[in-house]
């Protein structure tokens, strides 16, 4: 099993807007579109409150929180326990699922995001747990640098952050000039 690839369906979750179906559905890459198809409103309600949780997970790594980070992701692998099983169309196509048969969506998806996100902590740490530092931004991310220095979830947002600064900089440098039309004395 590929647990950094369940670790980023977590990330892609927190990261997700999800005003309505459709914006649930687009999580689902397309080795899930069965998921796409299958979702009801009712998985839509579990999302959120999942999402909710999983931020706070990164968070909670990001400020040095671990107990907080392990406590909750200890709580919702018992909301979405695995329950792994070998799965495949013929004996070539061979793979693990990590819910029972028949699993609502929410549960399938969840139960391999919260497993993902649990086995990289117990790798890494939850120091590797990520939340952009550019205000503008609030996305999660996993820091996969050799020395856990990553501040940013991308380079977009750590070019824009690091331009803003450097504007900032360079306003304070430049001495405020006076009104031309005011007379000096």
């Amino acid at each position: 099993m590929n647990f950094d690839a369940y670790a980023r369906t977590g990330v892609d979750l927190v990261n997700a807007r999800l005003d309505g179906l459709d914006d649930l559905r687009s999580i689902f890459p397309d080795d899930n579109a069965w998921m796409r198809d299958e979702v009801v409103e009712r998985d839509l309600a579990v999302f959120r409150r999942a999402q909710k949780r999983l931020r706070d997970v990164f968070e909670y790594g990001t400020s040095g929180r671990d107990a907080e980070a392990v406590a909750e992701l200890n709580s919702l692998l018992e909301a979405f326990p695995v329950q792994p099983r070998i799965s495949g169309h013929d004996s070539s196509d061979w793979h693990m699922h990590v819910t029972s048969r028949g699993a609502s969506v929410s549960s399938e998806f969840l139960a391999g995001a919260v497993w993902g996100l649990s086995v990289w902590l117990c790798e890494y740490g939850s120091a590797r747990f990520g939340v952009c530092a550019d205000d503008r931004c609030g996305n999660v991310y996993l820091d996969t640098s050799s020395n856990c220095c990553r501040r940013f979830c991308s380079e977009r947002c750590a070019t824009r952050s690091h331009v803003a600064a450097h504007r900032a900089r360079k306003r304070a440098a430049v001495p405020t000039q006076t009104d031309p039309l005011t007379p000096v004395s």
